[in-house]
């Protein structure tokens, strides 16, 4: 956008005070750094009607085992039929792949969400008790935004303030036939339906994203599962500061875990887990947090 700026003469002719020019002159440069400003891309902040995750806390991630936070503990993520711990709760939603154990009630009530090859639902290779959900067409994105929707408010409805919905990149397993542009218009259906809702939504992984993207969907914060182990790290930091919850595992060894305490300790949420989350009590049950 170009912008003129006359100065010198009024217009009955006298010459305008050097003041004035030079007030003239500041406004005008005023407006331009505001326009370059706002040309520039920013980084991705919550939504103003949704509180992020307080920055740097300590935290919990329980998934399928819901126990007694410790008291130092201020955020606590859990499934979303668990009841929330009283802090600050993400809920977890299975968004792009069926929840283990759950297969049945998809093919009860959205039979036709489920994706198949070869008229056989495509499972996921690395968690075969999950299957992908289908994001080719509007109408199922439509569905599933849908029922994703209903699942973020009953969330908001129990107490939660934040949602983690997971597999984004679910179209990376699905042998080509889903993308990466369906998959992220299913995300923003659903991040509209938390905001509505009060909730904060989570990128969850799925380092790739542009910044624009992210803006476009409109996410709140990330959650990066072993982004010290794959270099992903900073590419979280571009996009969100200090709203990130890293989750380090210990089967990737503690090596990687010390690593990201030293590199981002004092930054956000870090959090070193065993894989298979299991509760305190359980044999090989690991938390620790920097």
């Amino acid at each position: 956008m170009r912008m003129r700026v006359h100065i010198g003469e009024c217009e009955d002719g006298a010459v305008k005070p050097r003041w004035v020019r030079w007030t003239v002159i500041a406004i005008a440069l005023l407006m331009a750094a505001a326009f370059a400003l706002s040309a520039v891309p920013s980084r991705a902040q919550a939504h103003p009607a949704v509180p992020a995750p307080p920055v740097n806390a300590p935290a919990d991630y329980q998934l399928g085992a819901a126990y007694r936070p410790a008291d130092a503990v201020r955020v606590v993520t859990r499934d979303r039929d668990a009841r929330p711990a009283g802090r600050y709760d993400v809920c977890y939603v299975n968004a792009f792949q069926t929840q283990p154990g759950e297969l049945r009630w998809w093919q009860r009530h959205h039979p036709r969400l489920l994706l198949r090859v070869g008229g056989r639902p495509l499972r996921d290779a690395g968690w075969p008790d999950e299957v992908l959900l289908d994001t080719r067409t509007a109408d199922r994105r439509s569905e599933l935004g849908g029922v994703l929707g209903r699942w973020a408010a009953r969330c908001a409805a129990a107490g939660d303030e934040g949602l983690e919905p997971d597999n984004l990149d679910s179209w990376t397993r699905s042998r080509h036939r889903l993308t990466r542009v369906d998959n992220l218009a299913v995300a923003r259906l659903l991040v509209r339906s938390g905001h509505r809702a009060g909730l904060a939504v989570a990128q969850k992984n799925t380092a790739e994203l542009t910044g624009a993207e992210v803006r476009r969907t409109g996410f709140d914060f990330a959650v990066a599962e072993d982004c010290e182990v794959y270099a992903e790290c900073d590419a979280y930091r571009r996009l969100y500061g200090a709203h990130v919850i890293e989750v380090e595992y210990a089967d990737q060894g503690r090596a990687g875990y010390r690593r990201a305490c030293a590199a981002r300790g004092d930054v956000w949420s870090i959090l070193y887990r065993d894989r298979d989350l299991r509760a305190p009590g359980q044999r090989g049950y690991l938390r620790s947090g920097c």
